[in-house]
């Protein structure tokens, strides 16, 4: 495993991380806690420093179980990343929209109590990364969340802050980074080898910054791992189920077959382990934390880190 700094005020990270969205129980299809506790345990063994959570995954499911690791290994140089502004605790019905009942909320006071109750579940002093969880635009224009993250700060409650970027809006809220870069220490990117709008104007300012970038969706659902194909299907408890939808997996797959000579460039590694090579080759970004369900996810994704960055001449294109 290779170890890096996140941006110039961020922590020491391994390139790969382990990202706990599925473990949390919920969105993913039927999940196992032991085998999600192993997973974590197999992240810890073969290097991994960076976790990445949030309090709205399984309702605080996936915190817990990350305390339940911590308490018996201890956390030592394990850095948690979490994320607060997916309202669970005052939602209601009405607001579900097919991930259980969640509003935004982006309140100081609100995402004060949010990471009040992160550090508690998770069973530590404080916080190592605090997220804006992916908000709207509208939200992210008003001053409280930032004045939240100060505030936060100055207490002794994180350590760093961070916001991860909306899906699709990675050029809209780049503009963001100019006016909070004395805030946010690192920003969290949907970025993969078939998604590279970040590289257009996000990224550059993350380097102009210092800000460093943890890379979300490296293996986009799975898709990128090589083991779905057109006729592929999800249960109603998958958020796949529409993220990766008849109409989206055809789109992607046609593609995806553009990448299959950098794929046929490394015959001895997996889809996987080239797909998240990529995403840690950008000079901004610094790790990347693809999700696991099991070991053997795991240590196929952590054996990415080793193998380095990809010569840039050898990416294809998008078309």
């Amino acid at each position: 495993m290779k170890y890096t700094n996140l941006g110039k005020r961020g922590p020491n990270v391994s390139t790969i991380g382990f990202g706990a969205w599925a473990i949390g129980g919920m969105n993913w299809g039927k999940t196992d806690d032991d085998i999600s506790i192993n997973a974590l345990n197999t992240a810890l063994d073969e290097g991994v420093k960076l976790i990445d959570t949030a309090d709205v995954y399984g309702f605080g499911h996936s915190e817990e179980l990350i305390a339940r690791v911590l308490k018996n290994r201890g956390k030592k140089d394990v850095i948690i990343a979490t994320k607060a502004g997916n309202d669970f605790y005052f939602a209601s019905k009405e607001d579900d929209t097919g991930y259980g009942p969640i509003r935004q909320t982006y309140t100081k006071e609100y995402l004060i109590y949010a990471a009040e109750q992160s550090i508690k579940r998770l069973g530590v002093e404080t916080l190592d990364i605090l997220q804006l969880h992916s908000p709207n635009l509208d939200k992210l224009e008003q001053d409280e969340p930032w004045l939240a993250l100060e505030q936060l700060k100055k207490d002794g409650k994180i350590l760093h802050a961070g916001l991860s970027i909306q899906s699709f809006k990675e050029t809209e809220q780049a503009h963001l980074l100019d006016l909070h870069h004395d805030i946010l220490d690192s920003i969290q990117v949907r970025y993969n080898l078939l998604e590279r709008e970040a590289e257009k104007v996000l990224f550059p300012k993350a380097l102009e910054y210092g800000i460093g970038v943890i890379v979300r969706i490296p293996l986009l659902f799975g898709l990128l791992t090589g083991k779905f194909d057109e006729h592929s299907t999800f249960s109603e408890d998958d958020h796949r189920r529409m993220n990766l939808s008849p109409e989206k997996l055809k789109s992607y797959l046609q593609k995806l077959k553009a990448m299959q000579p950098l794929f046929d460039r490394y015959p001895d590694q997996s889809m996987t382990q080239v797909s998240l090579r990529f995403c840690i080759t950008h000079p901004a970004c610094q790790t990347a934390i693809p999700g696991a369900k099991t070991p053997q996810q795991v240590a196929e994704n952590c054996s990415a880190s080793d193998l380095g960055p990809i010569p840039s001449e050898y990416i294809p294109p998008l078309s």
